[in-house]
């Protein structure tokens, strides 16, 4: 049996960890999907984010900013009313006000991806924790990427919110030095 981060049980969890958790992504309609469903974790576990996800893909256009900034408020209405998704107008509204941000970030840097990754010199910061203890709910990375990103114009991107993503894209190797994808990642990463 392999050992895995304390966190990882169940399996939408293990095969969210063991799939995807700390790799690094460059792809930036894959960093909008993070950038998304973080902010709609927000007060919520990541387990509930991650059992909507599916529907959030559905509802949300498949994470297309492209298409997302044309919402109107017919749209948001419509997005209030599914039951897959957390129903939360602001959580909503700030996806499309983000998709704006997002493609402009997009037109001044050539992709989201060398934006966002410059917080972290365009490499992912490896950490050696031994316990899930030692996790940090935030750091100056990105406490600067959190207030980057709001001053540019973004919401539901608080410090915590920005370092959850920090993790879920690879930007941070938080995988505990006994989990068994703590040097499977290291390695994709070098």
């Amino acid at each position: 049996m392999q050992t895995r981060c304390d966190w990882a049980k169940g399996d939408l969890y293990i095969d969210y960890h063991d799939k995807e958790w700390g790799v690094p992504v460059f792809d930036d309609k894959k960093l909008f999907e993070f950038l998304v469903l973080e902010g709609a974790q927000a007060g919520l576990s990541w387990i509930t984010i991650l059992n909507r996800r599916n529907n959030y893909r559905l509802a949300f256009d498949e994470f297309d900013y492209t298409k997302i900034v044309c919402y109107d408020d017919q749209k948001i209405e419509q997005l209030l009313q599914n039951e897959g998704i957390i129903r939360n107008r602001l959580k909503i509204r700030s996806v499309v006000k983000n998709a704006i941000h997002f493609i402009e970030i997009q037109s001044k840097f050539g992709s989201f991806s060398n934006y966002i990754w410059q917080f972290v010199d365009g490499k992912p910061i490896i950490n050696t924790f031994q316990s899930i203890t030692e996790l940090p709910a935030t750091t100056k990375e990105s406490d600067n990427m959190s207030k980057d990103l709001k001053k540019k114009g973004f919401s539901f991107v608080g410090s915590t919110i920005c370092y959850a993503f920090m993790q879920a894209v690879g930007m941070v190797n938080d995988h505990l030095v006994t989990c068994f994808r703590y040097e499977e990642v290291q390695y994709n990463n070098s």
